[in-house]
């Protein structure tokens, strides 16, 4: 575990594990998390936090949510974030390329802690060479 590069879960991914929408999410966790460091940024326990306060009698998802959430090691959105959010921001707008503001800042984010992204969302998929994004739901279309 020592020197192995942790992963950073998109806020899809740790829906999909919370919610049981993909099993392979699921197993992917369970496999990585014996020898990798598994994250989420603060700005995706925002968003998680945030969809269960639009479903409040989803009880058995608040829990779900909150175990994945204990399971995960919180990573706060910090200085060396936002550096690598305006080096980012700075090549997409050179390149022509464009994120969601939310999509931008965990893409820097994961850039910040040398992460790998774990995502399904498309979107990461040509942002920056630095940035590694891997799909562990798989079973998704």
């Amino acid at each position: 575990m020592i020197g192995a590069r942790p992963y950073l879960l998109d806020t899809n991914i740790a829906t999909y594990i919370a919610n049981g929408r993909s099993q392979a999410a699921r197993l992917s966790l369970k496999r990585v998390s014996l020898d990798h460091r598994v994250l989420v940024s603060s700005l995706s326990e925002a968003e998680l936090l945030f969809g269960l306060e639009m479903k409040p009698h989803a009880i058995k998802l608040n829990i779900a949510v909150h175990e994945v959430l204990k399971s995960l090691e919180i990573k706060p959105w910090d200085s060396s974030a936002a550096i690598a959010c305006s080096q980012l921001r700075a090549q997409l707008r050179t390149s022509g390329k464009t994120l969601t503001n939310m999509d931008l800042l965990i893409a820097s984010h994961a850039l910040a802690l040398g992460a790998v992204l774990v995502s399904h969302d498309g979107a990461f998929r040509h942002v920056s060479p630095q940035l590694s994004v891997v799909d562990w739901a798989t079973d998704l279309p």
